[in-house]
Parts: C-alpha cells; sequence; structure tokens
C-alpha cells in the first residue's frame, strides 16, 4: 500500500469568511441606524406628540365617545377575525402537511391569495359583490341585510387580509415534524380527535400562539380594506386606524397622536411577545429535529 493510500482522507473543510473590523463596525452601525431611523424614531415621534400637552389632553382624547366607539369596534372586529382564521388555519395547514387530495395546490395558492391583493382591492371587491349596486345588493337590500357600511363586511375584509398568518406559519413546521407520530398513535387505537388533540396540538403550540399573535397585531391595524367596506361613519364604523386618519386631517394632532399610541403600545408588546416566542420556538424546532 503506498504511503498516499495508507493516509486518511480528510474532507475539504467549508471556507468561512471573515470580514474585518472596521467592516464589522460598519455593518453594524448600518443596522443600528436603520432601526433608530425607522423604528424607534417613529415610535418616540408618536408618544411625544401624544403627551405633548399634558397628560390630561392625552386622556381626554379617549373620552371621546367616537374614540371609545373605535376602541370598541376594533376589539371586537379582532375578536371575531382572529378566531376563525385560528380554526381555517389549523385545519388547512393539517390538511395541507398530513395528506394528499385534489385540489392541494389550488387551495395553498388561495391561502397566497391576500399577500398579492392589495387590501383596498379586496375592500373593494366585497363592495362590488355586497354593495347596493353590488352583485348582491339587490337581494341583500330586499332582506334587510346589511354587509358593506356596517360591522359584517369589516369582519370580512379583515377576515381576507389576515388568514394566510396562521396557515402559512403552521405548514412548514407540520410538513417537517411528518406524519410518524400521529401513525403510531392510530396504530395504537387512538381517534382522530384524540390524535390532534394529544400528538399533533403540542407540536405545533408554540407555532400556533406566534401566528395568533400576528394575526390579531394585523387584525387591530388593518386599514386599506377597512376604509373601503366601512363608509367612514364616525361612531359606528370607524376602527382605530381610520379613527387615527381623521383626527390627524382634521388637525386634532394631540388626540391623534394618543390614539395612535394604542396601535404603538400594541406594536410593542407583539415585538416582545414575538421575540420570546422565537426563542423558544427556536428551541421546540430543534428538539422536533433531534426526534425526527
Amino acid at each position: 500500500m503506498s504511503e498516499a493510500a495508507a493516509l486518511p482522507r480528510v474532507s475539504p473543510q467549508p471556507a468561512v469568511a471573515t470580514e474585518g473590523r472596521p467592516v464589522r463596525w460598519v455593518l453594524t452601525a448600518l443596522a443600528i441606524g436603520f432601526l433608530a431611523l425607522f423604528l424607534v424614531l417613529p415610535l418616540i415621534t408618536v408618544f411625544a406628540q401624544a403627551f405633548a400637552k399634558g397628560w390630561d389632553a392625552y386622556r381626554a382624547a379617549f373620552d371621546e365617545p367616537d374614540a371609545r366607539s373605535a376602541i370598541r369596534l376594533t376589539l371586537t372586529v379582532a375578536a371575531i377575525a382572529v378566531p376563525f382564521n385560528l380554526v381555517f388555519g389549523v385545519a388547512a395547514s393539517w390538511a395541507i402537511a398530513k395528506f394528499e387530495f385534489v385540489g392541494k395546490n389550488l387551495l395553498v395558492t388561495l391561502i397566497d391569495l391576500p399577500f398579492s391583493v392589495s387590501p383596498v382591492v379586496s375592500g373593494l371587491i366585497y363592495v362590488l359583490l355586497f354593495g347596493a349596486q353590488g352583485l348582491l345588493g339587490p337581494w341583500l337590500l330586499a332582506n334587510d341585510i346589511q354587509i358593506i357600511f356596517a360591522l359584517p363586511g369589516i369582519v370580512l375584509a379583515t377576515i381576507f387580509v389576515t388568514f394566510p398568518f396562521v396557515a402559512r406559519q403552521l405548514i412548514p413546521l407540520m410538513q417537517e415534524q411528518g406524519n410518524a407520530e400521529e401513525e403510531a398513535a392510530l396504530t395504537l387505537g387512538a381517534s382522530g380527535w384524540h390524535v390532534f388533540r394529544t400528538v399533533t396540538l403540542p407540536n405545533i403550540r408554540w407555532a400556533l400562539l406566534y401566528s395568533v399573535l400576528l394575526c390579531n397585531a394585523r387584525a387591530m391595524g388593518e386599514f386599506g380594506a377597512v376604509a373601503v367596506v366601512s363608509g367612514h361613519i364616525r361612531g359606528l364604523t370607524n376602527t382605530i386606524p381610520l379613527h387615527v386618519e381623521i383626527l390627524y386631517n382634521e388637525y386634532n394632532f394631540v388626540a391623534s397622536f394618543a390614539v395612535a399610541s394604542v396601535l404603538a403600545s400594541l406594536a410593542l408588546v407583539t415585538l416582545v411577545i414575538k421575540s420570546g416566542l422565537e426563542w423558544r420556538y427556536s428551541d421546540e424546532l430543534a428538539a422536533g429535529a433531534r426526534r425526527h
């Protein structure tokens, strides 16, 4: 045996790209500057303007009946839209990840549709369907059913723009986990619902909570689709974003920024919980990968 053949074969190590310290400092400074300019500074501006005339002026912005109505309507819409998207997202992701069926690719395409359609266009579609001059408008008027410029239309528009959030978060995870644990449980005699409740659901709980959080934040902050179907009726169909727009257009800056601080606070809370869930969720994914 030759000396070359006797030597152990060493697999080549991938080259590791290292940058000099000046380059790292410049890239870090650019990243921090970008975050400060587009994230931190706007948040500071919102709260600074909200409290520009003191606490009494800030509190007075929420004593207005229109502001309270906007907050109440926003919470109501989110309370309806988020559970609906939760049920649909879990069902769709379970079907797509665990089964093969005719129309599966079409279902995936439809789930992604709100990402490619402008919210304003989606709101306009609902107006063309359910408006007084729309396709179903005469029948709705004849039966005294109001969808556009009322709560049902706002809920429908919000559901449309937010329903991909749950499904799109769960589908890759469920596909990565595979069917081994569910098949083992079925082999042992467990029912389908028992398998879902005791096997599937615990495996996706952190991703599910993460997706619901994002869905709720988008539902409460949606503007474009809701603006089209709401009619901007003060005290009746204005959500928080629409109420902020009206106050700002009326040059009532303190009140507009005060109400906007509610959404800004929601964004901050969402960011904190999102970071915590991402940390916890990454550990769950790593454990799942080791199991499978």
